[in-house]
């Protein structure tokens, strides 16, 4: 069993502490590797490393920062095949999905070294007579980023590349699920000419290290994707230094299927919500309201889809549609949500139960219920699952209403051959992205960023570059 240690100032470190935690295969249950709990020594020195790296970054010119970054993604590119089936092995995704993660992150790098000159501040009139006020875009300092299970090789090029590229360090922390791929990130990144400290990963849980880097007062950004009762207690330890917070938290996403929409179209974007990554995924489909004319229709068609969708091994089988949840936690709320919507009256059309594989995993049916509403708790909470509950509505109206009714606010879609029933949904909607005619995932030239507890601030594009910039006004009297 592999056992790894921290990467602090590209070097590998022991931690202080003599506790590990230990990395399972959620496709087996087998344990697979061991990596630190780190201690607040350990932490420590990985700020030390990025403080002292990040002035001498700063200073150097963005376009030369762009070029390290685009060696980064280069080597990413040479190691796709080891570096996805690492990701299957703990993370349980499909190998397809996991090879599209690790190229989409080697897209990622590059895109954010474009914006290398096009960092750009403003020139600002002024009042006075021979005055100039300028306005510079400049680096924070340290970002601590905090990393989700469910796409963990990305998202250490969501949080790094663009805090690269504006002049910060970092200091990550992996999830505890997940953290073998971040480390093989970074044994890439330590075969490339990026300066040492500039990208420091000290493993651990997040109620440890994670509680621990958020609360710092040696960073200047915390970032962090994952539930909203994390994020909440993320805001509450950075709330004690005033320090800027980029949480992207839960999702309920509303998907509105309208009479005349094209079911073939809606019915294989739903079901690749469900089925991605398991239904882990905070930006898809998590409820369904269709009206009532095509309600049953649409039902039995996606009914059929799901029931066709295989699960199992991807590292055995690589046909498989979708794998197992990452724990036994995960399965137990997918279960007890499918029960707890029976209970209140809704149908199970298809699935319902454990898959029957017997790797030792835990695997969900692919499942549909119908004859769900509003107020059940399969519809209110966060499924995170291989389930697609329905919900039938008598108009576009109705539709709007309940979609919105979510103390949720990341993604959307609505499925319409109707223009003007699609730009209503566009300005009724009240969520941060929506999806019309096509599957829910957004591209890195926009903004992913959500509404109300689904987070604050955002990523991708130019909006999420400048999350890691702040602002400096300068008032010159010639």
């Amino acid at each position: 069993m592999k056992t790894y240690q921290n990467f602090i100032n590209n070097r590998w470190e022991p931690s202080s502490g003599d506790a590990f935690l230990e990395v399972n295969n959620p496709s087996t249950g087998a344990s697979i590797s061991r990596v630190p709990e780190s201690t607040a020594e350990d932490l420590a020195k990985a700020l030390d490393a990025a403080h002292a790296a990040q002035p001498a970054w700063a200073r150097r010119p963005a376009i030369e920062r762009a070029n390290l970054l685009r060696q980064v993604s280069a080597k990413l590119r040479q190691n796709v095949a080891f570096l996805a089936r690492t990701i299957v092995e703990e993370q349980g995704k499909t190998l397809g999905l996991a090879e599209v993660e690790v190229n989409f992150t080697a897209d990622y790098i590059d895109y954010m070294a474009e914006w290398a000159r096009r960092i750009e501040g403003e020139i600002i009139p002024s009042d006075r007579p021979g005055e100039n006020i300028f306005l510079f875009r400049e680096p924070i300092g340290v970002i601590g980023g905090i990393l989700p299970w469910n796409f963990p090789f990305f998202l250490v090029a969501r949080k790094m590349a663009p805090a690269l590229v504006c002049g910060n360090a970092v200091v990550l922390k992996p999830s505890e699920e997940t953290p073998n791929n971040a480390f093989e990130f970074c044994r890439l990144l330590a075969e490339t000419d990026l300066p040492p400290g500039l990208v420091n990963l000290v493993s651990g849980t997040g109620g440890g290290v994670g509680r621990l880097l958020a609360e710092s007062d040696r960073i200047g950004l915390i970032s962090f994707t994952g539930s909203v009762a994390t994020g909440s207690r993320i805001m509450a330890a950075a709330a004690k230094n005033i320090t800027k917070v980029n949480l992207e938290l839960g999702g309920k996403a509303p998907a509105i299927v309208l009479s005349d929409a094209d079911l073939d179209l809606a019915v294989n974007a739903v079901k690749s919500s469900r089925l991605i990554n398991s239904g882990q995924v905070c930006n898809c489909a998590e409820r369904v309201y269709v009206h009532e004319k095509v309600a049953a229709e649409f039902t039995e068609k996606l009914a059929r889809a799901m029931s066709a969708a295989r699960c199992g091994n991807p590292l055995v089988d690589t046909l498989v549609d979708y794998g197992p949840m990452i724990n036994k936690q995960g399965f137990d709320k997918v279960d007890s949500l499918v029960r707890s919507a029976v209970t209140q009256g809704a149908q199970i059309v298809t699935g319902g139960d454990r898959a029957d594989v017997t790797e030792g995993g835990h695997y969900y049916q692919p499942t549909v219920l119908a004859g769900c509403r509003h107020d059940m708790e399969i519809i209110r909470k966060e499924i995170f699952g291989p389930v697609a509950p329905v919900v039938s509505v008598s108009s576009l109206d109705e539709a709007i209403a309940l979609a919105n009714d979510s103390e949720y606010g990341l993604t959307s879609s609505i499925y319409t051959r109707d223009l003007s029933a699609a730009m209503r949904a566009c300005r009724e909607i009240r969520f941060g992205e929506t999806y019309i005619n096509r599957e829910n995932f957004e591209a890195m030239q926009g903004f992913h960023a959500g509404w109300r507890k689904s987070g604050i601030g955002g990523a991708d594009g130019k909006h999420g570059l400048h999350e890691f910039l702040q602002t400096h006004v300068v008032y010159i009297q010639a």
